[in-house]
Protein backbone atom coordinates (compact mmCIF):
# COMPACT_ATOMS: atom_id res chain seq x y z
CA UNK A 1 0.00 0.00 0.00
CA UNK A 2 2.76 2.46 0.87
CA UNK A 3 4.45 1.84 -2.49
CA UNK A 4 1.19 2.73 -4.23
CA UNK A 5 1.04 6.05 -2.36
CA UNK A 6 4.13 7.19 -4.21
CA UNK A 7 1.96 7.36 -7.32
CA UNK A 8 -0.77 9.29 -5.58
CA UNK A 9 -0.02 12.71 -7.03
CA UNK A 10 0.07 11.77 -10.75
CA UNK A 11 -2.97 9.55 -10.32
CA UNK A 12 -4.85 12.41 -8.68
CA UNK A 13 -4.06 14.67 -11.64
CA UNK A 14 -5.98 12.18 -13.76
CA UNK A 15 -8.98 12.59 -11.49
CA UNK A 16 -8.30 9.48 -9.41
CA UNK A 17 -7.94 10.49 -5.83
CA UNK A 18 -7.86 7.49 -3.49
CA UNK A 19 -7.56 3.72 -3.15
CA UNK A 20 -10.26 1.26 -2.16
CA UNK A 21 -9.47 -1.89 -0.18
CA UNK A 22 -8.80 -3.81 -3.39
CA UNK A 23 -6.16 -1.29 -4.47
CA UNK A 24 -8.35 0.37 -7.16
CA UNK A 25 -8.29 4.13 -7.63
CA UNK A 26 -11.63 5.84 -7.16
CA UNK A 27 -13.15 9.28 -6.63
CA UNK A 28 -14.37 9.72 -3.03
CA UNK A 29 -16.81 12.51 -3.90
CA UNK A 30 -18.69 13.24 -7.12
CA UNK A 31 -20.08 16.68 -7.79
CA UNK A 32 -22.86 17.41 -10.23
CA UNK A 33 -22.86 20.13 -12.91
CA UNK A 34 -22.62 23.59 -11.37
CA UNK A 35 -21.95 22.23 -7.88
CA UNK A 36 -19.08 23.92 -6.10
CA UNK A 37 -16.21 21.94 -4.62
CA UNK A 38 -16.34 22.23 -0.83
CA UNK A 39 -13.55 23.73 1.22
CA UNK A 40 -11.69 20.68 2.54
CA UNK A 41 -10.44 21.06 6.12
CA UNK A 42 -7.77 18.39 6.58
CA UNK A 43 -6.28 17.06 9.81
CA UNK A 44 -2.54 16.41 9.66
CA UNK A 45 -0.19 14.49 11.98
CA UNK A 46 0.63 15.95 15.38
CA UNK A 47 4.12 14.48 15.19
CA UNK A 48 4.53 11.17 13.41
CA UNK A 49 4.18 11.67 9.64
CA UNK A 50 2.76 8.15 9.24
CA UNK A 51 -0.40 9.15 11.13
CA UNK A 52 -1.95 11.01 8.18
CA UNK A 53 -5.03 9.33 6.66
CA UNK A 54 -5.29 8.08 3.09
CA UNK A 55 -8.28 10.32 2.55
CA UNK A 56 -6.31 13.43 3.55
CA UNK A 57 -3.43 12.45 1.27
CA UNK A 58 -5.86 12.04 -1.61
CA UNK A 59 -7.43 15.44 -1.00
CA UNK A 60 -4.09 17.22 -0.73
CA UNK A 61 -3.00 15.66 -4.00
CA UNK A 62 -6.21 16.61 -5.80
CA UNK A 63 -6.47 20.19 -4.48
CA UNK A 64 -5.70 23.14 -6.74
CA UNK A 65 -4.29 24.97 -3.71
CA UNK A 66 -3.26 23.80 -0.23
CA UNK A 67 -3.45 26.44 2.49
CA UNK A 68 -0.97 25.94 5.33
CA UNK A 69 0.43 27.76 8.36
CA UNK A 70 4.04 27.19 7.34
CA UNK A 71 4.72 26.08 3.77
CA UNK A 72 8.06 24.59 4.78
CA UNK A 73 6.44 22.43 7.45
CA UNK A 74 3.67 21.17 5.17
CA UNK A 75 6.08 20.50 2.33
CA UNK A 76 7.91 17.99 4.54
CA UNK A 77 4.68 16.02 4.95
CA UNK A 78 3.84 16.16 1.26
CA UNK A 79 7.32 15.14 0.15
CA UNK A 80 7.29 12.26 2.62
CA UNK A 81 4.24 10.87 0.82
CA UNK A 82 5.23 11.77 -2.74
CA UNK A 83 2.71 14.57 -3.26
CA UNK A 84 3.24 17.71 -5.30
CA UNK A 85 0.93 20.58 -4.53
CA UNK A 86 0.65 24.35 -4.85
CA UNK A 87 1.07 25.74 -1.34
CA UNK A 88 -0.18 29.09 -0.06
CA UNK A 89 0.50 30.46 3.41
CA UNK A 90 -2.52 30.94 5.68
CA UNK A 91 -1.70 31.90 9.27
CA UNK A 92 -2.82 34.16 12.08
CA UNK A 93 -1.01 37.20 10.65
CA UNK A 94 -2.65 37.08 7.20
CA UNK A 95 -5.86 35.19 7.97
CA UNK A 96 -8.21 38.14 7.42
CA UNK A 97 -6.58 39.18 4.14
CA UNK A 98 -6.35 35.64 2.80
CA UNK A 99 -9.98 34.90 3.67
CA UNK A 100 -11.14 37.87 1.61
CA UNK A 101 -9.02 36.63 -1.31
CA UNK A 102 -10.03 32.97 -1.07
CA UNK A 103 -13.81 33.13 -0.83
CA UNK A 104 -14.21 34.38 -4.44
CA UNK A 105 -11.87 31.60 -5.58
CA UNK A 106 -14.00 29.01 -3.78
CA UNK A 107 -17.12 30.53 -5.35
CA UNK A 108 -15.43 30.22 -8.75
CA UNK A 109 -15.01 26.48 -8.22
CA UNK A 110 -11.37 26.23 -7.16
CA UNK A 111 -10.58 23.13 -5.10
CA UNK A 112 -8.90 24.30 -1.90
CA UNK A 113 -7.63 22.24 1.04
CA UNK A 114 -6.79 23.77 4.42
CA UNK A 115 -4.23 22.32 6.83
CA UNK A 116 -2.41 23.53 9.92
CA UNK A 117 1.04 22.57 11.16
CA UNK A 118 -0.50 19.82 13.31
CA UNK A 119 -3.97 18.51 14.02
CA UNK A 120 -7.24 19.99 12.76
CA UNK A 121 -7.38 23.61 11.50
CA UNK A 122 -9.81 25.92 13.23
CA UNK A 123 -9.25 24.57 16.74
CA UNK A 124 -6.50 26.65 18.40
CA UNK A 125 -5.13 27.13 14.87
CA UNK A 126 -6.08 29.42 11.95
CA UNK A 127 -9.04 28.30 9.86
CA UNK A 128 -12.26 29.14 11.69
CA UNK A 129 -12.55 32.51 9.92
CA UNK A 130 -12.33 30.91 6.46
CA UNK A 131 -14.77 28.15 7.37
CA UNK A 132 -17.33 30.71 8.54
CA UNK A 133 -16.83 32.91 5.49
CA UNK A 134 -17.17 29.97 3.11
CA UNK A 135 -20.40 28.81 4.75
CA UNK A 136 -21.81 32.36 4.73
CA UNK A 137 -21.07 32.53 1.00
CA UNK A 138 -22.87 29.27 0.25
CA UNK A 139 -19.74 27.16 -0.17
CA UNK A 140 -19.91 23.80 1.56
CA UNK A 141 -17.21 22.75 4.01
CA UNK A 142 -16.10 19.16 4.46
CA UNK A 143 -13.88 18.07 7.33
CA UNK A 144 -11.43 15.19 6.95
CA UNK A 145 -10.73 14.00 10.51
CA UNK A 146 -7.46 12.67 11.84
CA UNK A 147 -4.92 13.05 14.65
CA UNK A 148 -5.73 15.23 17.65
CA UNK A 149 -3.36 16.15 20.47
CA UNK A 150 -6.36 16.76 22.74
CA UNK A 151 -7.88 13.28 22.59
CA UNK A 152 -4.47 11.61 22.39
CA UNK A 153 -3.31 13.32 25.57
CA UNK A 154 -6.60 12.71 27.38
CA UNK A 155 -6.51 8.96 26.75
CA UNK A 156 -2.78 8.71 27.50
CA UNK A 157 -3.26 10.55 30.79
CA UNK A 158 -5.53 7.89 32.28
CA UNK A 159 -7.82 10.68 33.49
CA UNK A 160 -10.69 10.07 31.08
CA UNK A 161 -14.26 10.67 32.25
CA UNK A 162 -17.67 10.95 30.58
CA UNK A 163 -16.95 14.57 29.63
CA UNK A 164 -13.98 16.86 29.32
CA UNK A 165 -13.31 20.56 28.78
CA UNK A 166 -10.86 21.90 26.21
CA UNK A 167 -9.19 25.12 27.35
CA UNK A 168 -7.09 25.89 24.27
CA UNK A 169 -3.84 27.65 25.11
CA UNK A 170 -3.62 28.59 28.78
CA UNK A 171 -3.80 32.30 29.58
CA UNK A 172 -0.66 34.26 30.34
CA UNK A 173 -0.18 36.03 33.63
CA UNK A 174 -0.49 34.89 37.23
CA UNK A 175 -3.85 36.58 37.86
CA UNK A 176 -5.52 35.04 34.82
CA UNK A 177 -4.13 31.61 35.64
CA UNK A 178 -5.26 31.88 39.25
CA UNK A 179 -8.76 32.81 38.08
CA UNK A 180 -8.83 29.78 35.79
CA UNK A 181 -7.72 27.39 38.54
CA UNK A 182 -10.45 28.79 40.79
CA UNK A 183 -13.04 28.29 38.05
CA UNK A 184 -11.91 24.71 37.51
CA UNK A 185 -12.27 23.87 41.21
CA UNK A 186 -16.00 23.51 40.56
CA UNK A 187 -15.62 21.70 37.22
CA UNK A 188 -16.17 17.99 37.96
CA UNK A 189 -14.53 16.65 34.77
CA UNK A 190 -11.06 16.54 33.25
CA UNK A 191 -9.70 19.54 31.33
CA UNK A 192 -7.13 19.63 28.52
CA UNK A 193 -4.94 22.58 27.55
CA UNK A 194 -1.96 23.51 25.42
CA UNK A 195 1.01 25.22 27.04
CA UNK A 196 4.34 26.59 25.92
CA UNK A 197 7.31 24.59 27.24
CA UNK A 198 8.92 27.86 28.33
CA UNK A 199 5.91 28.76 30.48
CA UNK A 200 5.23 25.25 31.81
CA UNK A 201 7.28 25.56 35.06
CA UNK A 202 5.53 28.81 36.05
CA UNK A 203 2.14 27.36 35.11
CA UNK A 204 2.68 24.33 37.31
CA UNK A 205 3.85 26.49 40.22
CA UNK A 206 0.68 28.53 39.83
CA UNK A 207 -1.46 25.38 39.89
CA UNK A 208 0.39 24.11 42.97
CA UNK A 209 -0.45 27.33 44.79
CA UNK A 210 -4.15 26.81 44.02
CA UNK A 211 -4.55 23.02 44.12
CA UNK A 212 -1.35 21.07 44.90
CA UNK A 213 -3.10 17.69 45.03
CA UNK A 214 -4.77 17.99 41.64
CA UNK A 215 -4.06 14.92 39.51
CA UNK A 216 -2.53 15.93 36.20
CA UNK A 217 -0.59 14.58 33.25
CA UNK A 218 2.05 16.51 31.33
CA UNK A 219 2.19 15.09 27.80
CA UNK A 220 5.29 16.00 25.82
CA UNK A 221 6.12 15.33 22.16
CA UNK A 222 3.09 13.08 21.59
CA UNK A 223 3.55 10.47 18.81
CA UNK A 224 7.18 11.51 18.32
CA UNK A 225 10.37 9.61 19.08
CA UNK A 226 10.83 11.12 22.55
CA UNK A 227 7.17 11.02 23.63
CA UNK A 228 6.76 11.35 27.39
CA UNK A 229 3.71 11.34 29.67
CA UNK A 230 4.35 12.36 33.28
CA UNK A 231 1.45 11.54 35.60
CA UNK A 232 1.00 12.61 39.22
CA UNK A 233 -0.15 15.53 41.31
CA UNK A 234 0.48 19.14 40.40
CA UNK A 235 3.07 19.30 43.16
CA UNK A 236 4.92 16.25 41.88
CA UNK A 237 4.90 17.54 38.30
CA UNK A 238 6.20 20.93 39.40
CA UNK A 239 9.20 19.25 40.99
CA UNK A 240 9.94 17.31 37.80
CA UNK A 241 9.54 20.29 35.49
CA UNK A 242 11.48 22.88 37.42
CA UNK A 243 13.09 23.99 34.16
CA UNK A 244 11.46 24.34 30.73
CA UNK A 245 11.42 21.03 28.81
CA UNK A 246 11.80 20.64 25.07
CA UNK A 247 8.95 19.92 22.71
CA UNK A 248 5.21 20.44 22.39
CA UNK A 249 3.22 20.28 25.64
CA UNK A 250 -0.37 19.18 26.23
CA UNK A 251 -1.57 19.39 29.83
CA UNK A 252 -4.40 17.27 31.24
CA UNK A 253 -6.01 18.14 34.56
CA UNK A 254 -7.99 15.43 36.31
CA UNK A 255 -11.48 15.90 37.68
CA UNK A 256 -11.68 18.38 40.51
CA UNK A 257 -11.57 16.74 43.93
CA UNK A 258 -14.91 16.77 45.67
CA UNK A 259 -14.87 19.43 48.38
CA UNK A 260 -15.69 17.61 51.58
CA UNK A 261 -16.75 19.00 54.94
CA UNK A 262 -14.96 18.23 58.21
CA UNK A 263 -17.05 15.14 58.90
CA UNK A 264 -16.15 13.63 55.55
CA UNK A 265 -12.48 14.39 56.23
CA UNK A 266 -12.67 12.51 59.51
CA UNK A 267 -14.31 9.50 57.88
CA UNK A 268 -11.72 9.43 55.09
CA UNK A 269 -8.85 9.64 57.57
CA UNK A 270 -10.44 6.87 59.63
CA UNK A 271 -10.63 4.71 56.51
CA UNK A 272 -6.92 5.31 55.85
CA UNK A 273 -6.14 4.34 59.45
CA UNK A 274 -8.12 1.10 59.12
CA UNK A 275 -6.27 0.15 55.96
CA UNK A 276 -2.92 0.89 57.59
CA UNK A 277 -3.91 -1.20 60.61
CA UNK A 278 -4.72 -4.06 58.22
CA UNK A 279 -1.21 -3.92 56.81
CA UNK A 280 -1.65 -1.67 53.77
CA UNK A 281 1.25 0.81 53.34
CA UNK A 282 0.16 4.28 54.41
CA UNK A 283 0.86 5.92 51.04
CA UNK A 284 -1.08 3.18 49.24
CA UNK A 285 -3.94 3.45 51.73
CA UNK A 286 -4.14 7.20 51.15
CA UNK A 287 -4.23 6.65 47.37
CA UNK A 288 -7.04 4.08 47.67
CA UNK A 289 -9.23 6.33 49.83
CA UNK A 290 -8.43 9.35 47.66
CA UNK A 291 -9.76 7.54 44.59
CA UNK A 292 -12.96 6.62 46.42
CA UNK A 293 -13.86 9.94 48.03
CA UNK A 294 -12.15 12.54 45.84
CA UNK A 295 -9.92 14.06 48.50
CA UNK A 296 -6.27 14.87 47.88
CA UNK A 297 -3.96 11.87 48.33
CA UNK A 298 -1.27 14.00 49.93
CA UNK A 299 -3.81 15.58 52.26
CA UNK A 300 -4.98 12.16 53.46
CA UNK A 301 -1.46 10.87 53.82
CA UNK A 302 -0.25 13.81 55.91
CA UNK A 303 -3.48 13.92 57.92
CA UNK A 304 -3.12 10.27 58.88
CA UNK A 305 0.40 10.61 60.32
Amino acid sequence: MLDRLGALAPAARLGLSSLDTAGTWYRPCLFGPGQLMPLAVCATPIGNLEDVTLRVLAELAAADTVLCEDTRHTRVLLERHGIRARLLSYHEHNEAQRTAELVPRLEAGERIALVSDAGLPGVSDPGARLVRAALDSGVDVTVLPGPSAVETALVASGLVADQYRFLGFLPRGEKRLAALWEELRSWPWPAVAFESPQRLPATLRSLVAADPGREIAVCRELTKRFEEVVRGTAGEAAEIFGAPPKGEITLVLGSAARRADGEDDDRALAAVAELVAAGVPRRRAAAIVSGLVGLSRNRLYKGSL
